[in-house]
C-alpha cells in the first residue's frame, strides 16, 4: 500500500488554521496556500536520491552532494493545484511544470478530463503531483491514472486537507503512490465537501464563487 504522510510541523499546522478561517480573504489565502506548499515540498522531498561531485570553493577543491539525476517535475491539477507551485517551485526551480485539467461532476461527483498538457520527458521524471484538496479522490486517482497511461512511474501526490475517503480511494488505486497530507478531515458531506475543511480551495484562491 502507498505510504502517507500527514504533516505534523508546527507551520505548516499552523498556516492550515490560518487558510481554514472563513475570514482570510482571497490575498492572503493565496500566499498561506503557497507558503504551506513550500514547507510540504521540504517534507515531501526528504529521500530524494543524492550523488557526489567534485567542486572548487574560493579556498579548495572538494567533494559536495547535488541531486541524483535532476530530473523533476511538478503536476498541478487545475485550477486549484495552480495555487501550490510557485511555492514549490521555490525549493525546486529546475523543475518542469505540467497541468492536467479535471472538474468533478456535480452529479455523479467523478472527475471529467478537459486539458492535458505534460513536459515531453515527463516519464524520465519523477513527478510530484499537487492539488490543495482531496475529497472523493476521484480527480486525483484520474490524474495518476493519466499519468501512468504515459508512462510516469514515479509518483508523489501533496494535498493540503484531505478527507479519509480520498485517502482510501487513492489507496486502493494507487497503492505505489506516497501520499503527503498536510491534514487529514473528519468525512465528506451529502455534497462531496471536506468537514471541517475550507469550502472550495479554487474558489478562495482566485476570488471566484
Amino acid at each position: 500500500m502507498s505510504n502517507v504522510y500527514v504533516m505534523d510541523h508546527p507551520l505548516i499546522q499552523h498556516k492550515i488554521g490560518l487558510i481554514r478561517r472563513e475570514e482570510t480573504g482571497s490575498r492572503d489565502f493565496r500566499a498561506l496556500v503557497s507558503e504551506i506548499a513550500t514547507l510540504m515540498c521540504y517534507e515531501a522531498t526528504r529521500d530524494l536520491k543524492l550523488e557526489d561531485v567534485k567542486i572548487k570553493t574560493p579556498i579548495c577543491e572538494t567533494t559536495a552532494k547535488q541531486l541524483e539525476g535532476k530530473k523533476l517535475a511538478i503536476i498541478p491539477i487545475l485550477r486549484a493545484g495552480i495555487g501550490m507551485v510557485e511555492g514549490m517551485l521555490v525549493l525546486i526551480p529546475a523543475a518542469k511544470v505540467g497541468h492536467i485539467g479535471l472538474y468533478r461532476d456535480p452529479e455523479t461527483l467523478e472527475p471529467v478530463e478537459y486539458y492535458c498538457k505534460l513536459p515531453a520527458d515527463c516519464d524520465e521524471r519523477e513527478v510530484f503531483v499537487v492539488d490543495p484538496m482531496v475529497a472523493t479522490g476521484g480527480s486525483s486517482a484520474a490524474a495518476i491514472d493519466l499519468l501512468k497511461a504515459k508512462g510516469v512511474k514515479k509518483i508523489r501526490f501533496l494535498c493540503i486537507i484531505a478527507a479519509p475517503e480520498g485517502v482510501e480511494r487513492m489507496q486502493r488505486e494507487h497503492p505505489d503512490v506516497d501520499l503527503y497530507i498536510g491534514a487529514l478531515d473528519d468525512h465528506l458531506n451529502d455534497h462531496g465537501y471536506i468537514v471541517p475543511g475550507l469550502g472550495d480551495a479554487g474558489d478562495r484562491i482566485f476570488g471566484t464563487k
